[in-house]
């Protein structure tokens, strides 16, 4: 029997890091843009560079076991050198590696990520085999033996598992959790609603949300003050829509704005807890994956498990690699003694 199970992309990934970027803003009424540039036609020097694994299916899968959990992980690797390297070390991190799908055709996932002086960063993916996932290659009898499936964004014709997945979940009393990805929410609220249903925990970052709830996030302006008690009502009513009538916890991350939390009746807001950033890439998969693992060892302590994501997720941003910095949960707790501080809001709806 397997706690989790991750179901999404693996890939290799490249980081590059040059100085030289620029990070060029342009604002709006209704939003803000960042945009990460570089001169035109010009050499480029690289400050940094490094090459690790990737893809949230591995990355989760990653972070799971290394909290313990007995874990296994459904991906899909291409006829490369990448296969077997992707293999032996999901395989070294103490992941199960039963469920890996082989393609003949495919290419295996592959990313240049360009990271900026702030450490935040810009993908440049080919989904390769990520992106070809069918209905008959998942072993469902791997998942029946699962008592989490943990569902990371897929892409292209994979996406097209999700509907079969969270039916199999729902008819099987298998705990459900996505982090949705855009292919996903594109198709709207309507479709995205009826995945809801069938989950426990849903994580999404403000963008996704923006997109599935059609809600732009106002900014404040000289006549208008949209801040209420931190938490803005357009992020308050995000999460009541996308929560609608299911049962689902639902997680909506900000940046360095920290993260919010639903469950029907309190929202949570949670902050990033403090860390010198190298690099964001991951951060969004360590605390998705802490969460969930916090919520099913505490007893779906919600204020627990957003304190120790946000901690695993600032610890994984101190390095380069999404794999990088993962910590086991008695390394949480000790940060957490020392942080007396750091505390969850609660604002009732």
């Amino acid at each position: 029997m397997y706690d989790f199970i991750t179901i999404g992309s693996a890939t290799q990934d490249v980081f590059v890091q040059s100085d030289v970027a620029s990070i060029v803003s342009v604002s709006q009424i209704s939003k803000k843009s960042e945009f990460m540039s570089f001169p035109y036609g010009a050499k480029t020097e690289i400050a940094d560079f490094s090459k690790n694994l990737g893809g949230g299916a591995v990355n989760t899968a990653t972070n799971f076991a290394n909290l313990g959990c007995k874990t296994s992980t459904i991906i899909k690797l291409g006829n490369d050198e990448f296969n077997s390297i992707i293999k032996l070390k999901l395989a070294q991190s103490g992941v199960d590696i039963m469920n890996i799908i082989d393609s003949k055709k495919h290419l295996t996932g592959f990313s240049i990520i360009l990271v900026s002086f702030q450490g935040d960063r810009t993908v440049l993916a080919h989904r390769g085999a990520n992106a070809h996932v069918l209905e008959r290659e998942v072993n469902f009898n791997a998942l029946k033996n699962s008592r989490w499936v943990y569902v990371s964004p897929l892409s292209g014709e994979s996406n097209k598992i999700l509907d079969k997945i969270s039916k199999f979940c729902q008819e099987n009393k298998i705990n459900l959790a996505i982090n949705a990805g855009t292919t996903a929410l594109k198709k709207g609220a309507k479709y995205f609603s009826k995945i809801l249903k069938t989950a426990q925990i849903v994580v999404m970052n403000k963008e996704e949300a923006t997109l599935v709830t059609k809600i732009q996030i106002r900014q404040d302006t000289k006549e208008t003050k949209y801040s209420k008690e931190n938490v803005h009502p357009d992020i308050v009513e995000m999460l009541k829509i996308l929560r609608g009538n299911t049962d689902a916890i639902v997680v909506i991350t900000d940046g360095k704005n920290g993260v919010y939390c639903y469950d029907g009746k309190k929202i949570y807001l949670c902050p990033i807890y403090p860390a010198t950033v190298v690099s964001t890439l991951g951060a969004g998969d360590a605390f998705s994956s802490t969460f969930c693992a916090t919520m099913d060892k505490f007893e779906w302590d919600i204020e627990k498990a957003l304190l120790y994501a946000s901690i695993n997720s600032a610890s994984v941003c101190t390095h380069f690699g999404a794999q990088e910095g993962f910590l086991t949960f008695s390394e949480i707790e000790k940060k957490l003694e020392k942080a007396p501080e750091f505390k969850v809001k609660t604002l009732c709806v």
